[in-house]
């Protein structure tokens, strides 16, 4: 057993690992934030606060059937989509739609609330986009889910996807999709105590096969007092195992919030202090840092 659970830890590592981008541009992640916090807002004031920050409201709507709203808007010859976070019931209902399905499109096997929430989308916004400009997507929470599968969609239909950055995004795939899109230009920013980019949870001795929830992309993580880590791949994900037995609180909720990240991420705009992700986590006497 024992062998057999190393030789899976030793496929982990080798699966979706590269070599971390440059310094974060924190400067364009708090533009993302800020347009997946418009997201929230009521739709008569959406126009008017996208305007104030240099954007242009191109198309905005809210999906009936699951409640999944989004907005594109232009600026400077790039197209964003933002994709609003779980606001109501419906949109819980998405989330808890947590078995993964194939997805005969992508030929990857996705969660099946997300992909549905996704593929509306996709559909939704495509006569609205210009295919000659590059595409930037953000979205939080629910809608950062969303925003990555939707991603897949439009690479496949031949846009021209730049730029993909989530916050607090939960997972979306299993391993073999995630190395299957591992070239996707996906950032996901999380902070330190909100466990929904963790769910759901993994234990090392349950690690036993490759068909488990998989994250793609690079992770920030917002620590406070201006510094930040950054992770990907098995690291990653094995962050959940210190969460698996915790009980959500106020402070994980408040974690999780699109005013919390903001102000993190202001905090990093003049200094920026990169450290060390330290994984406090031993297997069999083998240290995960």
């Amino acid at each position: 057993m024992f062998r057999y659970l190393f030789t899976t830890l030793f496929l982990l590592l080798s699966t979706a690992q590269s070599a971390l981008a440059s310094e974060p541009d924190f400067a364009l992640i708090r533009t993302y934030a800020q347009l997946s916090h418009d997201t929230y807002l009521p739709a008569a004031e959406l126009d008017s606060q996208l305007t104030r920050q240099g954007q242009s409201l191109v198309h905005q709507a809210l999906i009936e059937a699951s409640q999944v709203s989004y907005f594109l808007s232009t600026a400077d010859g790039v197209q964003t989509i933002a994709v609003r976070g779980t606001a109501n019931l419906t949109n819980a209902m998405v989330d808890l739609d947590i078995e993964l399905q194939p997805d005969e499109q992508l030929g990857i096997i996705l969660h099946n609330g997300f992909r549905s929430g996704a593929l509306a989308v996709a559909n939704g916004v495509q006569p609205f986009l210009q295919p000659d400009q590059p595409i930037h997507i953000t979205g939080h929470s629910l809608g950062g889910a969303i925003a990555v599968i939707l991603a897949m969609y439009l690479q496949q239909e031949g846009f021209r996807v730049e730029q993909v950055v989530t916050f607090g995004q939960p997972k979306v795939t299993n391993v073999t999709g995630a190395n299957q899109y591992a070239e996707m230009p996906l950032t996901r920013v999380v902070t330190l105590k909100d466990m929904v980019p963790l769910v759901p949870p993994i234990s090392p001795l349950q690690i036993k096969d490759l068909d488990i929830y998989w994250h793609l992309g690079e992770e920030i993580i917002l620590l406070g007092d201006q510094q930040y880590s950054r992770t990907q791949g098995l690291k990653s994900m094995l962050r959940a195992t210190k969460f698996a037995t915790s009980v959500p609180g106020e402070e994980n909720l408040t974690a999780h919030r699109m005013t919390t990240y903001l102000t993190l991420i202001d905090g990093l705009l003049t200094t920026a202090e990169e450290v060390p992700y330290q994984m406090e986590i031993n297997l069999f006497g083998l240290s995960l840092n």
